[in-house]
């Protein structure tokens, strides 16, 4: 578990804020938050520092890097070289996510290619790697919900409120 900085209700707050509005600068937060400009500024440089912030290439769509296609692959490894198979695994630069997981297999890996037959390509790809054993991939027909925190942020930012009623 990574250790990062616990995102409060005034952080949920200026999160959502961004959210509805990208390019709103440090005062006009502040103007709309009703709290002081430095604070606002030092809220955001403690979520950007303090690891409760992604990257920002993670808001980069797959579509608009010729991905199209989404598909999850589940990589079962053998236990004897799983350090090193996973790590190379790792190295694919198509793989956008990746979990270790319990069950039949040892990692979930979210794909973004360009088709069939560059997830072909990819899946060979990772069993090619010294200790992968096999894997199970499963395309994506429709996004039905991208990855969201929005509705948990709202749940923060209304925490304090709710408690004290």
């Amino acid at each position: 578990m990574l250790s990062m900085h616990l995102i409060d209700t005034l952080d949920a707050r200026i999160l959502l804020a961004l959210d509805h509005d990208t390019q709103a600068t440090v005062l006009a937060l502040s103007r709309e938050l009703g709290v002081a400009r430095n604070t606002v500024h030092a809220r955001l440089r403690r979520l950007l520092t303090g690891g409760s912030l992604g990257p920002f290439s993670q808001r980069v769509r797959t579509e608009a890097l010729g991905l199209p296609l989404i598909a999850f692959i589940s990589v079962a490894i053998s236990q004897s070289s799983s350090q090193e198979a996973m790590e190379h695994v790792r190295r694919i630069p198509e793989i956008i996510e990746m979990h270790a997981t319990t069950g039949d297999a040892d990692l979930h890996a979210k794909v973004a290619a360009r088709d069939p037959a560059d997830l072909h390509r990819i899946t060979n790809q990772i069993l090619s790697i010294e200790g992968v054993v096999r894997t199970s991939t499963a395309m994506s027909l429709v996004e039905v919900m991208p990855t969201r925190t929005g509705p948990l942020l709202e749940s923060a930012a209304h925490r304090d409120h709710a408690d004290q009623t």
